[in-house]
C-alpha cells in the first residue's frame, strides 16, 4: 500500500479504492511535455489519484 508523508510534520496517510477496497499503489505519470506526476491507482484499475497535500504541499511516497 503507498504510504504519503509529510515532509514538514510527519502526517502519514494510506489509501484504498473506493470502488473494490483494494489497497491503492504507488505510480508514476508521465504526462505529455515528458515531466511526471507520482500518483496513487488502483490495482484492479479503477482509476488513480494525485498525491495528497498536507502543510500547503504534495505529500510524497517512497518508491
Amino acid at each position: 500500500m503507498a504510504t504519503y508523508e509529510c515532509a514538514s510534520c510527519g502526517m502519514s496517510v494510506n489509501a484504498t479504492c473506493g470502488a473494490c477496497d483494494a489497497p491503492l499503489v504507488n505510480d508514476i505519470l508521465t504526462k505529455d511535455d515528458g515531466s511526471t506526476v507520482q500518483v496513487s491507482r488502483c490495482p484492479n484499475d479503477h482509476g488513480k489519484i494525485k498525491s495528497p497535500m498536507c502543510c500547503g504541499a504534495d505529500m510524497a511516497c517512497a518508491l
